[in-house]
């Protein structure tokens, strides 16, 4: 399926990644961007494929702008934002809002648990344990943040046709 882009759709993504970047670089003043308890208040605009899929393109955009700053350097880079990328790809498949928050938090707590384990210790012995601890916590803060302030912002977008609305 080819998807013709106009100018809105390329702006709206512009703007959804200028966004995303500034929630992170924001949030990285207080210690929440990175690390293992990582709450990215930019993460809410992850349902935003939900109404419109160009919007993971401005999200992958946005995400690895934000990952110049990350203290994982170039597999963070690489793998933090190609989670963002498969995530935003699988919310604009989503048929329901309540399921839309859901892509995110499975990508960033698998992908990213496993980058943050692999940092940690290699693929050795404590791999396995580490990454279950750093793929519940990367993951529980994205819940947080994608149920939490995304799932409003999903609701509060879809009353105030700000943005079209997804066809049934």
């Amino acid at each position: 399926m080819k998807t013709k882009w106009n100018v809105r759709d390329i702006t709206f993504a512009a703007l959804v990644g200028a966004l995303y970047v500034t929630l992170c670089y924001f949030g990285n003043i207080f210690g929440l961007t990175f690390g293992i308890f990582q709450c990215r208040f930019a993460e809410a605009l992850t349902v935003l494929p939900f109404l419109c899929p160009t919007a993971t393109w401005g999200l992958f955009a946005g995400c690895i702008l934000s990952n110049l700053l990350s203290p994982y350097g170039l597999p963070d880079l690489i793998f933090g934002s190609l989670a963002t990328l498969i995530a935003g790809l699988l919310t604009a498949r989503c048929r329901n809002k309540w399921l839309a928050p859901l892509p995110p938090v499975l990508c960033n707590g698998l992908i990213v648990g496993a980058l943050l384990a692999w940092s940690e210790t290699g693929f050795t012995a404590a791999f396995p344990a580490t990454f279950a601890f750093n793929a519940v916590s990367v993951g529980g803060a994205e819940l947080l943040v994608c149920y939490v302030l995304g799932l409003p912002l999903l609701e509060l977008l879809t009353r105030t046709h700000v943005m079209p609305q997804r066809l049934a």
